[in-house]
């Protein structure tokens, strides 16, 4: 299974005459960097919730953000005056500055705020915190299925592109017996400049020959290369994201693609690495969103 690291999440729910929303957004990182704002009545939970974060969401640079709006009735939140008129008037000055004639809907901006709201209650009820908590589950839910839907359109990438490169790896049979052709032919030349050819020894010949078509033979270079190929497609059908697995794999393929170029030779050969590396690196830029 492939899983992208690119995602949003948004879920909404009335709880104690508050709307509640908490929306959840994920871009790719090596490690879990997390950002979470919520109002000030919630932080006790903030530590647990974190935990959560990082146990449903696992890698990538994410933001969470949980909203509670008033809605009236007998709610025990009531508006911090005094911190709304000073993000007003902050947000009114800095406005000023680069429009002088702005028409900005600064309230609407400034009511997403934090800790607008104050609580009268100095202990969090815990029921309405269940309540939240399955709003939390359900943004969960909604940023995964997110997740899960970019992963296959990554997969599909994937697939391509180590086909591609194990379409390649066939061509270069071809070549395998003119490479053998080229050297012999180079080294019998060669040395036709320096000695008579009927002074040539032919064992000795031979000898080198040998040894000379086993430094430039790619026999294991190609079978690993295959073999690679072909776990790492085993790897992105496995029952969980693996991102990191997928990338340690394709440091190998690029080991063995890059022995091929310097044994290659051949010019034909060497057009055929070419590629590889070429589709090799569009593998590579993938797999960095990849969970």
């Amino acid at each position: 299974m492939i899983k992208s690291m690119t995602g949003f999440g948004k879920a909404t729910g009335e709880i104690n005459s508050k709307k509640i929303t908490v929306e959840i957004k994920s871009l790719n990182s090596k490690q879990a960097d997390i950002s979470v704002r919520m109002p000030s009545f919630y932080k006790e939970k903030e530590l647990p919730l974190r935990s959560l974060i990082n146990k449903n969401l696992q890698r990538g640079k994410i933001e969470f953000n949980l909203y509670a709006e008033l809605l009236g009735g007998n709610s025990t939140l009531n508006l911090n005056k005094d911190l709304f008129k000073k993000y007003y008037n902050e947000y009114s000055e800095a406005a000023k500055e680069v429009n002088p004639n702005h028409n900005s809907d600064l309230v609407s901006i400034i009511s997403k705020m934090p800790d607008l709201m104050k609580s009268e209650r100095t202990e969090l009820d815990e029921n309405e915190w269940k309540g939240v908590y399955q709003i939390i589950e359900n943004a969960f839910t909604e940023i995964n299925d997110f997740r899960k839907t970019e992963g296959d359109s990554l997969k599909e990438e994937l697939t391509l592109r180590v086909n591609n490169i194990s379409e390649l790896l066939t061509n270069v049979e071809q070549y395998e017996e003119e490479r053998i052709t080229t050297v012999r032919n180079k080294i019998l030349n060669n040395l036709k400049e320096i000695i008579d050819e009927s002074s040539i020894n032919k064992d000795r010949f031979e000898q080198e020959l040998i040894y000379y078509i086993e430094k430039y033979d790619v026999t294991e270079e190609k079978t690993r290369l295959s073999q690679h190929c072909k776990y790492f497609v085993e790897t992105m059908n496995s029952k969980i994201s693996e991102g990191k697995k997928l990338g340690f794999i394709c440091q190998e393929m690029g080991r063995e693609i890059n022995t091929l170029g310097s044994k290659a030779n051949h010019v034909e050969l060497q057009r055929i690495v070419v590629q590889m590396k070429d589709e090799l690196e569009k593998i590579k830029e993938q797999i960095l969103n990849i969970l």
